[in-house]
Formats: C-alpha cells, structure tokens, sequence
C-alpha cells in the first residue's frame, strides 16, 4: 500500500507541476479532493522538475492545505519520493515565508523537516540539495510583506553558514556541491535583503565572512585555498608565514591584451527564481570557459615571466584576518587566463569542464552578490575592520600578495565574476572618505612598526595600480566598466593631499584613451572618472597640472591593449570665433596651452559624433547627429566641476560655455536643458567667488565685468526666460531659477533695464508656482537679489521681496518655508545696511503695517522646524534692531515686540540645534543694539540678561556661549543693564563662565577656549567702563574670591592682542590696552560712597594687571632688540 500511495504522489507532484503552469488553481483544488479521498492508484509517476514552473500565487487557505499535505507526505512515504516533495514544497514556499507561519515548527523548527533533511549526514546529497533550497525559497521574502519571525530567521542562517562550512562529501559530485552552495548563498542573500537581519555579533559576522571569501574563489582554477572558520576585526596585518616570490619584473613589461569582440548582456542582480538554474549552463556561460583574446601572460617571446599585478599566489600561510593559505598544484602559470587553443582536455571532456566551471563561476558570482548584500546590512565602521582581508595591500619585501578581490578582477576567467568582484570593490570604496582620510604617506617611513596610517596608503596605492592593471588587462566592455566607475569610488575618497604624487597622474594618463572606446558606456564611465578626478581636493595642484598638459599628451596609444584616440584637428587650436576673440582679448591673462578637457567636453554636447565611436549607442536617438545622450550629459558635468574647481581654466572659455549652455537650453531634452542650467550656476557661482571682498585673485586676473554683463545679456536674450516659464518642467524650472541667483551684483546693476526688470518679473511672477520645487528656488534667488546693492534700496521692490517671503513663509513644504526664512534673513539684513545709510528716506517710506506683518510671520516661522527656525530668530533680531521710535510708542507694536523677544529667549533656553541657539543670542545681541527699545525698563530686560547668562555658563556648544558673551557686552550705557542686583548677576555669571571655559566632554570644543575667553575679559571690562558705585562693592567681593583667576586671563588677554588670532577682538595690543586704561579711569571718576573702599581696590587691581603687563611688555621688546643687535 505504502508503494502504491508514494507512487500516486509521484503523480500528483507532477500533476503540480502542470496545474501550478497552467494556473488552474480551482481544478488543483478539486483534484486535491477528490485525490485525499481514493489514493490508491498504481500507475507510475516522474521526478518532478520545477526549475521552469511559473509562479503562481495560491491563497492562504489553498497554501495551508497544500503545505499540510505535502509535509504529511514527507513523514509517510518512502524516501525515493522525497526528492519529487521537495521540489513541490519549494515551490509552494516560494515569497510564502509569512504565509507559512503555522508549519514553521514542523518545517524549520529544531525537529523540523528540513532541518533534518537539510543535515550534512544527510545519506543522499540531492535531498539535502532539495531541503537547502526549500530553505532558501522560505526566506525569499517581497518587500512590503511580512518576514519570517526572527527565531527561524537565526535558525535558517545557522543552516545556511553550516552548509557553506561543510566540505564536501566522497558521495556528492562537484555540480551537485556547486548548487548546495548557490541554494545555501541565495537563502542568506534573502534573509540579509530582507532588512531584518542584524548581524551584531562578532562572531556571527566574522564567520559569515571567512565562508563567503571562501566561496568567492570555489572553483578559481590553480587555486585551493584554506581559510579560517572566523574572520576577525583587525588594523594591521597579521603574520604571514608564506615562502617568499620570486623576484617581479617592472610594470612596464606587462603583456598587452588581444582586443575581444564578444559582447556580453550588462551585469545585473539575478532575480531569485522558485526553481534552480540547473538548465541555465546548457545556453552557455561563455565566462566560465577560458575565453579567446584573453590575456596571454605566459614565459618566453617578447612578454615578461610575471607583471607586479599578476603576482603569483602565495603557497600557504595562516592568519585570522584573511591572510589564506593558497596552494598552487599546477605552480603560477596555471592562474594565468589561458585561451581555448590552450586547453588540455578533448571535446568531450572539454563540455564537462565547460559545465562545471560555469557552475564554480555561479557560485564565486553569488558569495559576491551575498557579500554585497552584507556590506548594506552592516554600518560601515564595522565593515572596515575588516578592510585588509578583501582589499589588497602591497606586500612586504619578498613576500607575495594575499588573495583579495583585485584577485578575482585579475584572475577570474568569467567577466561576469569579475564585474561581481568589481561591484563589490566599489560598495566598500563608496561612503570611505573619512576612513581612509586618515592615509598618510608623504614621508619616507623609517620606523620599526608600520602606522596604521601608513598601511591604509599602502592599500589605496596598490588598488591603484591593481585597477589599472585590470583596465589594460581588459577586453569586455561591460567589465571595463566596473573597473572605470571602480575607479571614480576610489578617486572620490581617496586622501590625495595626505599621498604621494604621481596617483592621479597615472590614473588621468590610462584613462584618456578610453574616451574614445568603441562602447558607450566605457566613454561614460571614462568621462565619470575625469569628473571624479577634477572635482577631487579641487583645486588641486597636480590636477592643475593635468589640465594644463598638451592636447595630445597621452591621448594616443599604438599598444593594441588600449583604443587609439584620434584628435580633431581643432583641439589643438585656441578658441575661435568672434565671441572666442572678444574673450581672448577681454580675458584675464591665462597659459596660451587650451585646457584639452574643456575642449573636449564641449565638442562632445555640440559636435557631431565621430564614425569611429558609433558603436553601442545606447541612449541616442534613432538618427540623431550627437553623442548619445548620457555621453552629453556626462561632459556636461565634467564642465560643471571645471567650472566649481578650476574656474581660473575655465574662464578662457566663458563665451563659448555661454554659447554651449544657449544650445543646451534650446534643445527639446529636458535632460539636457537640466544640466546646462547647472553649469551656467556654476559659472555664475564662480564669477561671484572672484568678486568677493576676501578673494584672493588679483584684480587682473578676474574676468571684466563688462564681459560678464554681456556673457549674462547673452543668457537673458537666450534659451534661460523660455526655460523660466516651461511649466512642464519643474526641476528644469527650479535649475533656471538658481542659474538666475548665481549672477554677479556688479553686473547686474550694469545690464539694461529691460533685462533687470525680466529677472525681476521671472521671479516675482514664479513664486506664485504650486510646485514646491520651483517655489524654493524663486524664494531664494529672490533673497539674493534683495542683497543687490542698486536693489536694496528700492523701497517697492523690497516690499514686493517681503510680501512674496511671507506668502512662501505660509506653504505646507518644509523646504519651501526654509528656503523663505533664509530670504527673510537677507531682507532683514537689507533693512539693516539701509539704517546705516545717511538718508533716511528709506527708513521713513517703509510701511510700518508691512513690518508689523513680517515680525508676526517670523514669530510663527520661530516656532516652526529648526530649518526654518534658525533664520526666523536672526530675522527677528533684525527686525527689532530696525525698529522706529515711532514704531516703538505706537500701542499697535506694544504687545508684538514683547512677543518677539519672548520667542527669542524661549528659543534661547529650549533645547535646539546649536545653529539655531547661535542666531538666537546674536538676534538678542541684534535688539540691544537699538537704543529706542527700552531695554533696562521693560519687564523683559531680565529674563533677556538671564537667558543669556544661563547659556554663558552652562551651553554645551563654545560657539553659543562666544556669542552670549558678546551678546552681554553689546549694551552702551549702564542704565540698560537694570538695577544693581540685575548688574551683579551678569558680572558673576562672566566669572563662572572663566571658571567653566575648560569645562567640556567635546574635544572639538577646546579649540574654542582662548576665544570665549577673550569674550569675556571683554565684556568684564566693557561692564567696569560702565559701573556705577552701587556696584563696586558687589565687583570688589567677586574679586576677593576670584581676582586671581580673572586677572591671569585679563593679562593673557592683554598679551595675545599682538597676534590677532582670537575671534572679534581687537588686533593691535594698544586697543587691547586701551579698553583697560579707559575703564580705569572711569572708576576714577565715579563718585564713590562715604567710607567705601571698594573703589580703591577696584583701582589698585586694575592699576596692578597694568603694571605686570607693561613690564613684560618691555622685557620682551629689550629681549627683541637685543636680538636684533
């Protein structure tokens, strides 16, 4: 009976197969039925193949059923069927994982089915095989369902590292052991992606790690490699107990590869599948056989024995970070890529070896994709103790290089697998800026230890140099361009100012010729990297260099290992043209050598493309005449960071880039219109940076502004209004919106009137935009134009400023109303500068309803997110200082100026940002400059002065308790500080704010000691210049208790005035002395209280830090002249 009934179920797993294709989810249902009633049949059944079923999605009540069915079969039935069950099970489980939450116990529990059955004394390796992969199909969950519960998730995993760990047995053959592998990789892959899985534990990481590194070399021909069960967190390498190489020949004798014309499909993430892909090699996994036109590095003829990277692998060794022991039966030439001509096995044998080598090469390819799903499942920090045993390092003096990825890169004969390894190399790369910031190695090291830092430069130089190794070595385009865009991560972090020169020389120098590959997306990625490489440390002083090389330096190469780049003719001509004449003859003086870059940067977005590099045109459109768009969108960037890095280069072209942007901007491509907007921002940005007060170009090397106004006439009478009004295109709008911003104040005041009134009306008539893109933008271009000096006074057009602010003030995006703060600032500060201006015609035809309306919009935008918060508080500060008498007795400002100081204060004590508790002391030291305010009187005076004295004493932030200080000192007349009690506080608040200036957890802080210091002594001397006799008692006790202390500071303060170095305080000792001297006598004159002997002490202590500091005063100057002498 028991044969009769397996056999049926023989039959109706197959009968699975064919419903589950089909999709006859009722019929399934029926059959189910009708089955469970009269089991018995004798007809014989098939194994069941499911690797090709279409996924069907069963409901819960089907799946329960089915799920309780088949593990009842599994428990009943003779073991020869199990392998047809499990097939079924995995492809009910399949994304089921939550579904299946009631047979978790019976499946995956510590009894469960598939745990025993997935156990390696499993007697037959096919079922073990069948329960790993309904494992892995239980895990593979779609994202916004629920996941397995966290105890079968560790269970699971458990199994999954178990199976990964476990050799392999006598009785299982290698392709059998490959797909236990790729089941067992998929299942954790699945569980990592699904964002639930924290691998926190050392241990449980570390052994994660030792199996995947393992797995990434499975099958790598010549190669046996012993690993530890754990990979350990380490900064440094461990012993290495490896014999050491043979000597290596120079670079410069690496072999050139042959060029390899096959094309491969684009390397991307696999979908998991509910079956396997046992059927997938038959297609052909071209990668896993050895390719012809690979890299022929074998002894004799003209190439070298070995190339520095292609190093042979070390013969054994040990180490708990990584360092493996590699064992060579067929010694170093088996490691190099051999060509089929070279193979030694027959054709029969030939399709065998073919076979496995694709299956090693999938499961190298899925311990890298589940390695790359680690890196996102871990924070970085901890990723990175672990640098050393996946990044290559360069190997001491006579000893060969431990395996890593580069290994793969180089050695891997799949492309497939080396663009994995690549792909890998690059997540670790991506985000490790401030890890490898910490690199050094600009000084010969003659220690008897190697720094940490020192190891760290050593490892980015030898990625270098392996990398472009590889990208010679290369011939499929879609690996060569994980290797260039492998190249850029490493260029974006990589600490250059801290290394050696010579880096991105070489990497400039290799990467030329591949502008003109025969693949677009080479010519992309190629053009990413000079992006990458130009916007590095920029500007920085080797790359100038670079840019300043020959047009054809290093542009062509005869080696047949790179593509020949032919140069137009017209690269090595200086700019053309009528408008290019203008700028030659108007332009600043510059090397008369054309910067090749931008040259070809823009022959590249306005050119015609080139016969030779018609090949792959992915992205252009059918017939077009240019590059493909992506190729144009790249150099588009290329020039923006020019433009952001190497202005005074790109400068020489500033008529053509105008001319380049125009066409850009003209064009039907919203992509292209995008990014021509973003390069004219940054050359707008880049003229402004020339015209700041503290620039240091000399004025004869900025670009004249007459040529500026007619670059900008050239952009307003272009594309630029027609891109401002394109409601089609809001982020295109936006862009235009900041391009707009980014013009030079001089010019601006210099264009014709017509055109100053269009970018006015543009954005004006914007604001009113229902994108909240386009409404940031207007809102902050219109905060910049306030600042223009022949705008700020145009009382109309800053009222119509300040009515747009308020309205963007009220929008429901954040981002919008940030944006709106930041302009109501600069509005603020506009009214400010206008104050000081002497007529005061301003002042007095400024509507007073109008400001009342924006000091109620910054009280609420104060109470808004910190965004919006920090500039509505410098706001408020401004708006109060600009206060009229008239506005101050008029009762209707009464209550909203007591509201507005009261925002300031509570804004002053809440627990916010630093940024925004910083503006709020300036904006309270911004009211006390206004002598209308009754400041002194009013109820507010002392819980203003309180907040202050509490942030002086206590704030966590230096920079906060600086500007309190300087806050506290701002007040010019003794009846503003209240009465003597209230005076009394603030001078014993500056004492404990001496006592408390070392006082901090933050090492970052210290910095700031000596200048809140000098703060203070300020503003305790400020405070003697004003004191009335009712305070000198109270100003003597302090210094009783205290005197000591405070003059030690009052004289370091007195003794650093010659340097100049502390923040906002005089610069010349004489002032320094001065201050003091001025407070002195003003003690003097105060009329002290019979019998009072405060005033004399007062006088003696001030008279006493005088003479100590005259005295050393003139020891040092005797000291200097003797030396002089």
């Amino acid at each position: 009976m028991s044969t009769i009934f397996s056999s049926r179920l023989a039959d109706w797993c197959l009968l699975v197969r064919i419903i589950l294709s089909a999709k006859c989810l009722n019929l399934f249902t029926i059959y189910l039925t009708d089955y469970r009633a009269d089991p018995v049949d004798e007809t014989g059944g098939d194994t069941l193949f499911l690797h090709s079923l279409i996924q069907v999605i069963v409901d819960e009540q089907n799946l329960d059923f089915l799920l309780a069915y088949t593990i009842s079969a599994i428990q009943q039935c003779s073991s020869w069927t199990h392998m047809a069950i499990l097939q079924a099970l995995a492809a009910l489980v399949y994304c089921n994982g939550s579904k299946c939450q009631k047979y978790l116990p019976d499946l995956v529990g510590k009894t469960g089915l598939l745990m025993k059955l997935s156990d390696p004394a499993q007697s037959d390796p096919e079922v073990r095989r069948a329960a790993v992969h309904c494992m892995a199909n239980l895990c593979l969950s779609v994202p916004g369902q629920p996941y397995l519960d966290e105890p079968y998730q560790s269970i699971c995993f458990q199994t999954f590292l178990t199976t990964l760990q476990s050799p392999k047995l006598s009785d299982m053959d290698d392709i059998t052991f490959c797909m236990l592998l790729q089941n067992a990789l998929k299942g954790i892959q699945s569980l990592l992606n699904s964002g639930k899985m924290k691998l926190t534990l050392t241990e449980e990481l570390g052994a994660l790690l030792a199996v995947l590194k393992k797995a990434m070399f499975h099958g790598l021909p010549g190669l046996n490699i012993e690993i530890p069960t754990v990979l350990y967190p380490t900064l440094l390498p461990q012993y290495d107990g490896r014999p050491p190489a043979k000597p290596q020949q120079s670079e410069s004798c690496a072999s050139r590869p042959t060029v390899n014309k096959k094309k491969k499909a684009k390397v991307k993430p696999k979908k998991v599948h509910q079956g396997e892909e046992e059927e997938e090699e038959s297609s052909g996994e071209i990668e896993a056989a050895p390719a012809t036109g690979r890299v022929h590095l074998r002894k004799g003829n003209t190439q070298c024995p070995s190339s520095p990277g292609v190093k042979s692998l070390p013969l054994d060794g040990s180490g708990a970070a990584g360092k493996d022991r590699v064992s060579l039966p067929f010694g170093s030439a088996s490691w190099k890529r051999v060509s089929s001509s070279e193979s030694d096995y027959s054709d029969a044998e030939g399709g065998m070896q073919s076979k496995m080598r694709s299956y090693q090469a999938k499961v190298r390819q899925g311990a890298l994709a589940c390695f790359l799903s680690t890196i996102k499942s871990i924070e970085k920090k901890i990723l990175y103790g672990y640098w050393s045993a996946f990044v290559p390092d360069t190997p001491e003096l006579g000893s060969p290089q431990s395996v890593s990825l580069m290994t793969l890169t180089l050695k891997d004969p799949s492309p497939k697998t080396r663009a994995c390894a690549l792909q890998v190399l690059s997540a670790i790369l991506e985000g490790s800026k401030q890890f490898l910031s910490v690199a050094e190695d600009t000084s010969d090291h003659r220690r008897a230890f190697t720094p940490f830092s020192v190891m760290i430069a050593s490892s980015v130089r030898e990625l270098h140099r392996s990398l472009l190794l590889a990208l010679v070595a290369e011939s499929s385009s879609q690996t060569l361009t994980q290797i260039i865009k492998c190249l850029a991560n490493l260029v974006s972090n990589a600490p250059y100012n801290r290394l050696k020169l010579s880096l991105l020389t070489k990497v400039w120098n290799q990467i030329k010729p591949y502008i003109r590959h025969k693949d677009v997306n080479v010519r992309v990625s190629s053009l990413t990297l000079l992006g990458a490489i130009v916007s590095t440390h920029a500007p920085f002083p080797e790359v100038q260099l670079l840019l300043q090389q020959p047009c054809s330096s290093g542009l062509s190469n005869s080696s047949s290992a790179t593509p020949h780049l032919s140069l137009p003719d017209w690269w090595k001509k200086a700019p053309s043209g009528s408008s290019l004449e203008e700028t030659t003859i108007n332009s600043p003086r510059s090397s008369s050598e054309p910067c090749w870059l931008v040259r070809l940067c823009i022959s590249l977005v306005v050119l015609p493309k080139e016969d030779s590099c018609s090949g792959s045109e992915a992205g252009s459109a059918t017939g077009s005449t240019y590059e493909p768009s992506p190729m144009r969108l790249e150099a588009l960037q290329v020039l923006a960071h020019l433009a952001r890095g190497y202005f005074s280069m790109a400068q020489v072209y500033l008529m053509e880039l105008g001319e380049v942007i125009c066409k850009c901007m003209g064009e039907a491509d919203p992509s292209i219109q995008l990014h021509g907007a973003k390069l004219l921002e940054e050359l707008g940005t880049g003229l402004i940076q020339q015209y700041k007060p503290d620039s240091t170009i000399a004025p004869d090397q900025r670009v004249p502004v007459l040529l500026v106004v007619t670059f900008w006439t050239m952009m307003l009478n272009g594309p630029l209004p027609r891109a401002l009004q394109n409601s089609e295109h809001p982020t295109l709008q936006a862009s235009a919106c900041d391009a707009l911003s980014s013009i030079l104040p001089e010019a601006f005041s210099v264009l014709p009137n017509d055109r100053q009134i269009l970018c006015i009306t543009l954005l004006l008539g914007l604001n009113d935009n229902k994108n909240r893109l386009v409404k940031a933008a207007t809102s902050r271009a219109l905060g910049v134009y306030v600042l223009f000096p022949c705008l700020r006074q145009d009382v109309i057009f800053v009222a119509d400023t300040a009515n747009a602010i308020l309205m963007s003030l009220q929008d429901k995006s954040l981002n919008v109303r940030a944006k709106a703060a930041w302009s109501l600032g600069n509005l603020t500060d506009t009214l400010i500068i206008n104050m000081e201006t002497p007529d005061p015609s301003f002042q007095e035809e400024f509507s007073g309803l109008l400001l009342l309306e924006m000091l109620r919009s910054a009280i609420e935008a104060s109470k808004d997110k910190d965004k919006v918060k920090s500039n509505a508080v410098r706001a408020l500060g401004n708006l109060l200082h600009f206060l009229q008498p008239s506005h101050i007795e008029n009762p209707r400002f009464t209550a909203i100026i007591e509201e507005a100081i009261q925002a300031l204060i509570s804004t002053i004590l809440v627990e916010a940002a630093m940024k925004v508790r910083w503006n709020a002391c300036y904006a309270l030291g911004n009211v006390f400059k206004n002598p209308a305010l009754p400041l002194g009187t009013a109820s507010w005076t002392s819980q203003a002065y309180n907040a202050l004295t509490s942030v002086v004493t206590s704030c966590k932030n230096f920079k906060v308790r600086i500007t309190s200080a300087t806050a506290l000192s701002i007040p010019g007349k003794r009846g503003q500080y209240g009465s003597t009690e209230q005076y009394t506080r603030i001078w014993n608040a500056l004492v404990t704010a001496f006592q408390k200036s070392e006082d901090t957890t933050d090492f970052l802080e210290f910095k700031y000691c000596a200048s809140l210091r000098t703060q203070i002594c300020q503003a305790l001397i400020h405070l003697l210049s004003l004191a009335r006799a009712s305070d000198l008692p109270c100003i003597k006790e302090a210094l009783e208790q205290d005197g000591n202390m405070v003059r030690s500071y009052i004289l370091q303060f007195l003794k650093s005035g010659a340097e100049g170095d502390d923040i906002g305080t005089p610069h010349s000792s004489q002032e320094r002395d001065q201050m003091v001297k001025a407070a002195l006598e003003h003690i003097g004159s105060v009329q002290a209280l019979a019998g009072d002997t405060a005033k004399r002490a007062i006088m003696g202590y001030l008279e006493d830090i005088l003479t100590v500091h005259l005295d050393s005063a003139g020891s040092q100057v005797a000291l200097l002249g003797l030396t002089q002498r």
